[in-house]
């Protein structure tokens, strides 16, 4: 996608230019469940693999999405930003963390030059992980851990941004960027209280 601001609604034809190889479908609804105590330990289990497997390339790492958030209902699908030298040197850093078990799924270069690796359950994996590269100094990681940080500090937000994603997750959605796209508004809404300028972001 061209520029660091991306549209509300991305479209089918846009979603297949960032996959890597196929774009999963959903074809259904979104599955939400109660917030886990145990996700901070699986975050923890997942930064000891990309530890080993980068060293010194990890600049910084953070829990991010909803499953950071205490008391949030969410995907059971960790978050994870990292920031590494140069996410677009994709030798550099690519195939060691796909020698922890990962494996690239968005490549977007006009958008923060954004890398998405991924684990999933569902494929014999030891988690499900979205891992979101960004190169070190890029903001958008950084206002993904502010927004987070904001939910865990206001209850009124957080039970907005939960009921909003509840009634999304009634709808049949055909891919789960779809999903994501629909929260837009209410991110943006919240983004506002705690003094960030527009800019979507899906990840949470």
């Amino acid at each position: 996608m061209s520029g660091l601001q991306r549209k509300a609604a991305t479209t089918d034809e846009e979603i297949e230019a960032y996959t890597v190889g196929p774009p999963r479908r959903l074809d259904g609804r979104v599955t939400l469940v109660e917030y886990n105590p145990r996700w901070p330990s699986c975050y923890r289990i997942q930064v000891l693999a990309i530890e080993a497997a980068l060293g010194d390339r990890v600049r910084w790492v953070q829990h991010i999405g909803s499953t950071s958030v205490p008391g949030l209902a969410a995907k059971p699908i960790i978050d994870i930003a990292l920031a590494v030298p140069d996410s677009a040197d994709e030798p550099s850093y690519v195939p060691a963390l796909e020698g922890a078990g990962f494996r690239l799924q968005v490549r977007e270069p006009g958008w923060h030059q954004h890398r998405c690796l991924v684990k999933r359950r569902d494929d014999g994996d030891d988690e499900s992980v979205n891992l979101h590269v960004y190169t070190d100094g890029c903001l958008q990681g950084r206002r993904d851990v502010r927004f987070r940080d904001w939910l865990r500090a206001h209850d009124e937000d957080r039970a907005l941004y939960e009921r909003t994603k509840r009634e999304l997750a009634t709808r049949v959605w055909k891919y789960m960027q779809n999903y994501a796209d629909a929260k837009t508004a209410v991110i943006e809404d919240i983004r506002s209280r705690c003094g960030e300028p527009p800019g979507r972001c899906a990840l949470v």
